[in-house]
């Protein structure tokens, strides 16, 4: 299959196209743009400044590697660059660097609706960003974190792999993987385990991660004590990875309130 440009599509003349890419109606193909062959863009779509994987869906009224939201941002050349295999829906916004050279996101992600990737972002795969949900400048997102509808992410902060944001939450610490989070300001309430279930962990695996969360939090610990008491313990990947977010936190790390002491017994 050949590739497919509609005739009202405005491609800049030193934009690199694959074959079997098809851009819809009224998009706009502007400078520095590498496509990836098979990726499909609908209408009025606006890309600079960016890579752009194989295989990925732009349903329309996207705006790819758009100049970031920062005062600071003088024009300089930076990018966005994206895997393969992502879902792009109607009016999400991805900027490209402002303080760093790039933005970027991995393979197989789905961003809903309206949703926002501001500058600097570093997005791992699988991740999912529903309607609305927007992340500030610099955030870090890891592998199949769930970020649902309205939930908003300040900037710097880091969501753990696994990790699932509900609805209209505000994160400005932390998240660290497995756990579910929720509120104003966001905190984990429980562990992610449907999540980890789905992608084969183990019930030993599962275990573990439980033991970890439990330490950190629930034990009447301080929080370097547990990691210094967990590093001592024979601990799988999958466990020492909180232990790994833990101790290279930057803005803190979100806690559980004591009352979901209760809530967590027979997580």
């Amino acid at each position: 299959m050949a590739t497919r440009i509609h005739p009202t599509a405005l491609i800049d003349k030193k934009a690199r196209i694959d074959e079997n890419v098809e851009i819809g109606p009224y998009t706009v193909i502007g400078e520095d743009v590498q496509i990836g062959a098979g990726t499909k863009i609908g209408a009025q779509c606006i890309f600079e400044f960016c890579t752009v994987g194989k295989d990925n869906l732009f349903t329309g009224a996207a705006y790819v590697g758009m100049p970031p939201q920062d005062w600071s941002y003088k024009g300089e050349h930076k990018r966005f660059i994206m895997g393969d295999r992502n879902v792009i829906r109607e009016n999400v916004t991805l900027h490209r660097g402002a303080h760093t050279d790039v933005t970027t996101m991995g393979s197989g992600c789905m961003l809903m609706a309206n949703s926002h990737l501001g500058h600097d972002c570093r997005v791992g795969d699988n991740v999912v960003m529903v309607n609305c949900a927007a992340a500030a400048g610099h955030v870090e997102i890891g592998d199949r974190a769930l970020i649902s509808g309205l939930a908003g992410i300040h900037q710097f902060t880091r969501i753990g792999k696994f990790a699932m944001i509900s609805g209209g939450g505000m994160v400005n610490q932390d998240i660290i993987p497995y756990v579910t989070a929720q509120g104003d300001r966001a905190r984990p309430v429980t562990l992610n385990l449907v999540g980890m279930k789905r992608n084969g962990y183990t019930r030993e695996q599962i275990k573990a991660v439980k033991h970890v969360f439990k330490t950190l939090f629930f034990r009447g610990l301080l929080l370097k004590d547990a990691v210094a008491r967990l590093r001592g313990e024979n601990l799988p990947p999958e466990a020492s990875l909180i232990l790994d977010f833990v101790e290279s936190s930057k803005r803190g790390i979100a806690r559980p309130r004591r009352s979901a002491a209760a809530d967590v017994a027979d997580v």
